[in-house]
């Protein structure tokens, strides 16, 4: 297995939000579940901090990319539910084809062999 990432060890600027938006395509969630789930499907890989997954959360509400609502959760709590919004949907696109693009982009550079001139 990987060694496990916080969300401080410098990833790309943005990719945060991509997995939140990733993780709410699913339907609403509450904060640890959208942590547990992140951590979950990236083979605990990707360990966010409540420190930065609220700032998130919040920077994407404020963007109009999700929308939030308190509710009962599982065991009894109130809870802040998040679900994604028809604008957080189609920006979630958007970030996956880029994202695509810089994968595909570093697999090339990483397999591309030195041309000696």
């Amino acid at each position: 297995m990987a060694q496990p990432h916080s969300d401080r060890s410098g990833l790309l600027k943005g990719t945060l939000d991509m997995f939140i938006l990733h993780t709410l395509r699913w339907g609403p969630q509450h904060g640890y579940g959208i942590s547990q789930a992140i951590r979950a499907g990236s083979n605990e890989v990707f360990q966010v901090e409540t420190g930065s997954l609220y700032p998130a959360l919040q920077r994407l509400e404020k963007r109009g990319l999700v929308k939030s609502e308190w509710k009962t959760s599982g065991n009894n709590q109130r809870a802040k539910y998040y679900r994604l919004t028809p604008s957080g949907r189609k920006q979630l696109t958007s970030e996956e084809s880029r994202w695509t693009q810089l994968v595909e982009a570093v697999a090339a550079l990483m397999k591309s062999r030195r041309q000696e001139g």
